[in-house]
């Protein structure tokens, strides 16, 4: 069982920036893979970086060269810098593990309550 605290959000002006936290606990060493989701009213929710035990990171194009997924060794914390925001960057934020021996977007099985993030116009 992995347990997952997120902070860190809030209301920001477009352009600012942002650094969510996802405090991890339980059992941490079967954990391969860790990302940050985001879902809006009305969306699908969806990944928004990943990265893997080896240290291979996945990022949605469209938070491509804006926001950094990065963790701290033995994953407990997990961190989303978040710069150059939008107003689409609005959203719940959530913090999701895997602990399949392949992680894919549907093999995340723990997530966390969620941080909203608001941007402003």
């Amino acid at each position: 069982q992995v347990r997952l605290t997120e902070s860190g959000g809030g209301l920001v002006q477009v352009g600012g920036s942002l650094r969510l936290s996802c405090a991890a606990s339980g059992s941490l060493s079967s954990v391969n893979a860790m990302a940050w989701y985001r879902q809006s009213p009305g969306k699908e929710r969806e990944m928004v970086a990943a990265i893997s035990s080896g240290g291979n990171k996945y990022y949605l194009r469209s938070v491509e060269g804006r926001f950094t997924i990065s963790g701290v060794y033995g994953w407990s914390t997990l961190y989303l810098q978040m710069t150059s925001l939008k107003p689409e960057d609005t959203a719940m934020y959530l913090c999701a593990a895997c602990d399949h021996p392949l992680c894919a977007p549907g093999t995340y099985d723990y997530w966390g309550q969620g941080t909203q993030v608001s941007v402003s116009p």
